[in-house]
C-alpha cells in the first residue's frame, strides 16, 4: 500500500489550495492513505473546524497535530467530535481530542496513525513522546496492521532518536514542524521508513509560509512585527511511503511535491 504524508499546512489559504489539488494528486500518486499535518492551518494557530472538515472531505484521511492545534478555541471545542483530527498523544489524558486514530484503507489494511509532540525547544512541555508512543502501541495491539507516526518536533536529533526507538515496531516515523523538507530519507532497522521533516503545504515564495519582507524586517530590527501569510504559488511537500501491509515493513520512499 502507498501512504502519502504531507507536511504542515501554513494558513487558511494554503488549506483551501491543498483541498483543491489533493483529490487529483491522490489519484495520480495512487495513495491508499493520506495524512496531512494541519496544526498551523489557521496561521500560527490550529485549524478552524470548517477547514479541518474541508481537508477531510477533499482526500485527507487523517489530520495530524502539533504545538498550535489546540490554540484555536473553535477547534478545541470541536475536536472531541472529529476522531480523524488529532492532537499530539502526549497531552494529558484530560485534554480534549485524541492522539491516535485507526483508519481502514480501501484495501482493508488497518492503519494506526499516531501524532506526537517533541520536548526539545518547543512548547507546551508534554509527557515523553517515547513513553507515549510505547503506551499507544500497547493500547492498540492487535487492532492494526500498519502503524505510522507524525512526530512534530524542533530538533532533528530528537526526531531521529524516536525513529531508532520505534525501529521495527512501526512502519513510518515522519517529522514535521520546521516547514523545510529534509533529504535524509532512510530505512531503519526492521523496515521502518524515516524522514526528519516532510516540509510544508503553503506558498513557495515565503519564509516557512510567511511574508518574506515581514520576516526580514523582524531580523533587521529585532521587533516582533505582526506577521501575515505569504501569497503566490502553492506548493505541497510530503513523502510517499510504500508499505507492505502484511509484514508492516516500509519498502520504498520518495519525496513528493504537489504544485
Amino acid at each position: 500500500m502507498k501512504i502519502l504524508m504531507l507536511g504542515d499546512v501554513t494558513s487558511p489559504a494554503a488549506a483551501r489550495h491543498l483541498a483543491g489539488v489533493l483529490p487529483s494528486a491522490r489519484r495520480r500518486l495512487g495513495a491508499d492513505v493520506v495524512t496531512v499535518n494541519a496544526e498551523n492551518a489557521g496561521f500560527i494557530i490550529g485549524p478552524p473546524p470548517e477547514l479541518a472538515e474541508l481537508l477531510l472531505r477533499s482526500g485527507a484521511d487523517v489530520l495530524t497535530g502539533g504545538n498550535h492545534t489546540l490554540q484555536n478555541y473553535a477547534m478545541l471545542a470541536a475536536i472531541d467530535n472529529m476522531p480523524a483530527a488529532l492532537r499530539p498523544a502526549n497531552y494529558p489524558q484530560a485534554t480534549p481530542g485524541r492522539g491516535a486514530y485507526i483508519h481502514t484503507a480501501a484495501c482493508g489494511a488497518r492503519v494506526l496513525v499516531i501524532s506526537l509532540l517533541g520536548r526539545n525547544q518547543i512548547e507546551p512541555p508534554l509527557a515523553s513522546p517515547f513513553e507515549t508512543a510505547d503506551a499507544v502501541l500497547r493500547a492498540h495491539r492487535g487492532r492494526y496492521d500498519v502503524a505510522i507516526v507524525d512526530f512534530h518536533a524542533e530538533a532533528t536529533g530528537e526526531k531521529l532518536a524516536l525513529g531508532y526507538h520505534l525501529a521495527g515496531r512501526v512502519s513510518v516515523v515522519a517529522g514535521t514542524h520546521t516547514h523545510v523538507p529534509t533529504a535524509d530519507l532512510r530505512l531503519l532497522g526492521g523496515g521502518t521508513g524515516y524522514v526528519s521533516d516532510l516540509g510544508m503545504c503553503g506558498p513557495r515564495d515565503s519564509v516557512i509560509g510567511m511574508d518574506p519582507e515581514e520576516i526580514v524586517e523582524r531580523y533587521r530590527t529585532a521587533i516582533n512585527h505582526k506577521l501575515h501569510p505569504a501569497e503566490g504559488d502553492f506548493e505541497g511537500n510530503g513523502v510517499l511511503f510504500t508499505v507492505n501491509e502484511i509484514s508492516g515493513r516500509c519498502e520504498h520512499m520518495e519525496r513528493v511535491t504537489i504544485e
